[in-house]
């Protein structure tokens, strides 16, 4: 099977005060988070994909079909977020039919996606923040080749296999399989750095947080993909940042497509104790 072409990536973090209604008051202390976020997510586009996938963490590794559904609801907003393109706008609460699903990270990308206007067909993967980095490489890979997935590197019950490739891979590599032009892929992944880079951050003080937001800053900037996947998993989660299994997804998927890639760095900081990071990749070959 030809590997479906991976035309380019962006990085954005899923703090729930990035959407302004939710911010409130507070919603300027983001506005050039915001704003780097808006121009990742833009340039994503400009690559013309024929397709989205967005990456985030979530309490088990699964995929959301672009009829699921996210809430900002716990955090006051009675608003529903679809990933679908077809309802482009945040619906009322009472006016969504079934559970929203989705977890804050991928309704975080679906709500960034709504606010750039697209109507792109579009389908999300969480990944559990325990899944090891192996793992995360064979996602990323599958998503390019779903023959190189093997469902026997995956735990009972925290994954299901068919629901990856019918509902995920189905349509993105239909098309490829079949001989004809392979559909253009592009990634928007969503993670934070840690929560611990200052007393008042949600996992206090912790030394090792600096150094760690470092490397994965310089990681990004150069879309060194190994240095994503070298990423310790206890440490990160004894950091509390979200982000170390997406970015290895991303970095699964980036090997698989082979190349050289070039990443730029739009945004590096930790306003409220927590490391937010914004990033866009691209092929080297392709235009600015």
């Amino acid at each position: 099977m030809a590997l479906v072409p991976l035309v380019a990536a962006a990085v954005c973090p899923h703090p729930p005060l990035l959407v302004p209604e939710v911010a409130g008051a507070a919603s300027t202390e983001l506005d050039e988070l915001r704003t780097a976020c808006d121009v990742a997510v833009a340039r994503l586009l400009a690559a013309e994909p024929d397709r989205i996938v967005v990456i985030g963490c979530g309490p088990s590794t699964m995929t959301f079909s672009a009829a699921e559904q996210g809430s900002f609801h716990r955090y006051g907003i009675h608003r529903r977020v679809p990933l679908s393109p077809t309802n482009a706008a945040d619906r009322a609460d009472n006016a969504a039919v079934g559970p929203a699903r989705l977890p804050l990270s991928v309704t975080i990308g679906a709500w960034l996606l709504g606010r750039a206007g697209t109507a792109l067909p579009r389908s999300a993967m969480a990944v559990a923040a325990d899944e090891p980095a192996a793992r995360c490489a064979t996602l990323g890979a599958g998503l390019l080749n779903p023959d190189l997935f093997d469902p026997d590197l995956f735990h009972a019950g925290l994954f299901d296999p068919d629901l990856l490739n019918a509902g995920l891979l189905g349509s993105v590599t239909g098309n490829a399989s079949e001989g004809g032009t392979s559909t253009r892929l592009g990634l928007l992944v969503l993670g934070d750095g840690s929560a611990c880079r200052v007393e008042r951050s949600p996992g206090y003080d912790d030394p090792r947080a600096e150094p760690f937001d470092q490397a994965v800053t310089r990681a990004l900037a150069d879309a060194d993909t190994r240095a994503l996947g070298a990423l310790d998993a206890e440490l990160s989660a004894g950091l509390k940042a979200t982000g170390r299994a997406p970015w290895q997804v991303l970095a699964g998927a980036v090997r698989a497509a082979g190349g050289a890639w070039r990443g730029e760095l739009a945004y590096a900081a930790a306003p409220y104790g927590v490391t937010y990071l914004v990033a866009s990749w691209a092929p080297s070959g392709a235009a600015r």
